[in-house]
Formats: structure tokens, sequence, C-alpha cells
């Protein structure tokens, strides 16, 4: 049920006109924030923008740390490690997965 949901939430459905409404940012944040790297829409092949759910909380989180003072290219560095520390945990998780898959299969072959 989690990948479903993680599916759900990355799915890039939402406009702009949106994104503003839910998160309470104008167009021209939005796009300055995308300009200086920190969120990636998808673009239609007219070039419209669309959005996911998780680009909402990001902008959400975005909007608190600029608020708190934190500069955009702070902001980006702590995405990339926080990215960075998930792409890790992924790895490890597969990795002992597939252990797990070749130890049952040896396991299995020496009964």
């Amino acid at each position: 049920m989690k990948t479903e949901e993680a599916s759900y939430r990355d799915k890039k459905v939402m406009s702009i006109g949106i994104v503003k409404e839910l998160t309470g940012l104008s167009e021209r944040q939005i796009r300055y924030y995308e300009k200086r790297q920190l969120l990636f829409p998808e673009r239609t092949s007219t070039g419209i923008r669309k959005y996911s759910f998780s680009d909402v909380e990001r902008l959400m989180d975005i909007a608190d740390k600029i608020e708190e003072g934190v500069q955009t290219k702070e902001i980006r560095h702590e995405l990339a490690r926080r990215e960075e520390k998930n792409r890790n945990k992924t790895n490890e998780i597969r990795n002992r997965m597939l252990q797990g898959q070749l130890n049952a299969h040896f396991h299995s072959r020496n009964y």
C-alpha cells in the first residue's frame, strides 16, 4: 500500500493555478523556486507545468524555510542531502531483500 501512496503522491497532475491555491504562494514565487532548482515540475507538450502532491508539500516546506530566513542555496543543498539519504536507504533495503531471496533460494535447495 505504501507504493500506491507514493505513486499517487508523485504523479504530476496539477496545474500551477491549483498549486497556487493549495500553497498560498504566487505563480511568481513558484516559478522562482523552479528557477532556483528547488522544484522540478513536468511540462506538457504545450509547455504547461504540472505538479504533484509531493511538489506541493515541498513548496510548503520551502516557503517555511524562506520565512525563517534560510537562503535558497541552503535549501537546495539540504534537499540534495535528503534525496541522497533516501537513495542510500532504498539501495540498502533492496540489497537486504536480494540477500534474503538468495539465502531462501539456496537454503531451500539444500532440503
